[in-house]
């Protein structure tokens, strides 16, 4: 088959939340078909990684965006009516690149990788009904109840753009919904959350997200030699504090009110209970929010780092406190692959669907989080089989092939 997929950003390095997940349906659909693929790229730094992307596809579009005068153009578009996600996404040179390509072959599917992607073909006056391909929508999460969730925690007057931002992307989602083949969502929660808010919802698939569990594969030799701090190794002591670590983009809201609140509120109580703890954050464009936490004694802020796997390895804990999360997060199932132990919150373990106690330990409030951490911090025992559950249960649930598979059924 040939197949157009239409990604939002970049789909490598395959190093963030929404990455992984287009990385590896573009691996897995380049496999069996002649991919085109087209995607915008947001942030200079990546523009490295175009390249990387050739060898998965027959062709590539792609056109680099600057993110504060598509922030203008969104602004604009809202004050007549209209999404922002919408105008930020969106590229008329990209469009002509995708037309282009339309008028050349047909293409029997196309499949939209987030909601704004529809843009480029409600755009193009290239498909009629009579050879319009087969349409399918990868929504992977409810983007519009993010922006809800965003205005309940926001203040006047963000709180008012973000309530109309989900009002006016939720309309969008269900034109989206109504008139493409397939809806995919990444968890049965998220599905179930799509159509509670649309009862007359369509043809809704759920297509789950996996783990490259052999890269993310915890060696022994590694966890014990050495915790990577840039680009040196330091080997531990006996007097080595607990090490506690959070990994993800650290300039996305939602990691950011996690990071901000744990060093806050829950890691006072840790270190008062007489664990001698220190606190990794460790990602990418931390925010200044976030570099301020590195100024504190027991925290450091790693920044952009090569390898995750390294700091995964010596973590004593990993601890993802997220009250702010939808669908499944990766640094959950990653952490669990690695055999360690994970603190996280109802949010951010639902989409997982791992049990507290045997895979993970869940817990909401300051004090049950900090509770959980020091309880695993004078255990090693208890590390080590919530460590060694958590993996069984990522290999036995979460193999991309086997998910991916469903994706090719929807195809045809």
């Amino acid at each position: 088959m040939k197949i157009l997929y239409i990604c939002h950003r970049i789909p490598y390095p395959p190093n963030k939340g929404d990455k992984i997940r287009s990385f590896n349906e573009v691996k897995y659909l380049a496999e069996h078909h002649d991919l085109h693929l087209a995607f915008l790229v947001d942030d200079p730094a990546d523009m490295q990684h175009v390249d990387a992307l050739r060898e998965y596809c027959v062709d590539l579009a792609f056109v680099q965006i600057n993110p504060p005068v598509q922030k203008v153009k969104a602004v604009s578009q809202m004050l007549i009516g209209k999404p922002l996600s919408l105008p930020y996404f969106y590229s008329s040179n990209l469009q002509q690149q995708i037309d282009a390509w339309a008028q050349a072959q047909t293409f029997d599917a196309i499949v939209c990788f987030s909601g704004p992607m529809a843009e480029y073909v409600y755009r193009s006056d290239v498909w009629s009904k009579e050879r319009r391909p087969r349409l399918i929508m990868d929504f992977c999460d409810v983007d519009s109840d993010k922006w809800g969730q965003y205005a309940q925690d926001a203040k006047f007057p963000m709180n008012i753009v973000y309530g109309l931002e989900q009002k006016r992307l939720l309309a969008y989602e269900s034109r989206v919904n109504r008139e493409f083949d397939h809806s995919v969502f990444i968890t049965d929660n998220e599905a179930q959350l799509f159509k509670n808010q649309m009862p007359d919802a369509r043809n809704i698939e759920v297509v789950g997200n996996g783990v490259d569990f052999e890269f993310f594969n915890p060696d022994p030799r590694r966890g014990e030699a050495c915790l990577a701090q840039g680009n040196a190794c330091v080997a531990p002591t006996e007097n080595s504090p607990t090490n506690l670590v959070f990994t993800g983009a650290m300039d996305y809201h939602a990691n950011v009110d996690a990071v901000v609140w744990f060093c806050r509120e829950i890691l006072p109580r840790i270190t008062k209970a007489g664990i001698d703890a220190h606190f990794y954050i460790v990602g990418g464009k931390p925010t200044p929010a976030v570099q301020a936490l590195g100024q504190m004694p027991n925290v450091t802020v790693t920044g952009f780092v090569d390898d995750i796997r390294p700091w995964y390895a010596k973590a004593d804990v990993c601890v993802i406190p997220l009250r702010l999360a939808r669908g499944v997060q990766n640094k959950v199932l990653e952490a669990m692959a690695m055999e360690r132990p994970v603190v996280t919150t109802t949010k951010a373990a639902q989409g997982v669907g791992a049990k507290d106690l045997q895979h993970l330990l869940i817990a909401d409030s300051a004090e049950s989080i900090a509770a959980a951490v020091i309880d695993l911090c004078n255990n090693p025992g208890a590390r080590r089989e919530l460590g060694d559950a958590g993996r069984k249960f990522v290999v036995e649930n979460f193999d991309w092939r086997r998910n991916m598979e469903k994706l090719e059924k929807l195809l045809n």
